[in-house]
């Protein structure tokens, strides 16, 4: 079996900071591509922020320069740095990864539970 657990979400005002970590653990093989995303009140989930095995990274447009994903494959760990945060960023965001259990085995996209980011203006 395999989790995903996010941390380090919580109340911030304008333009602060956070870090998000999302770790993965379990029978784990192999991690393809991993991810940020996030879903604000009455909104769909969208994709904040993605970075391939090898570190090629992605942002939508309306994060880039702020936030920064970064992943340690030593660890299974996937981070995301928030920064100059702003009120609309407010909303939970998940992590997800392509995680391989075995050699043999096709990439299965799982997720974590989320965490709550609220920014105060």
């Amino acid at each position: 079996q395999v989790q995903l657990v996010e941390s380090g979400g919580g109340l911030v005002q304008a333009g602060g900071s956070l870090r998000l970590s999302c770790t993965a653990s379990g029978r784990i093989f192999s991690i393809n591509e991993m991810g940020w995303y996030r879903q604000a009140a009455g909104k769909q989930r969208e994709l904040v922020a993605g970075i391939s095995s090898v570190g090629i990274t992605i942002y939508v447009d309306s994060v880039k320069g702020r936030f920064t994903i970064s992943r340690d494959n030593g660890k299974n760990i996937v981070y995301l740095q928030m920064n100059s945060l702003k009120p609309e960023d407010t909303a939970v965001y998940y992590c997800n990864a392509r995680i391989q259990q075995t050699r043999y085995s096709v990439g299965v996209i799982y997720w974590g539970q989320g965490t709550e980011v609220t920014v105060s203006s």
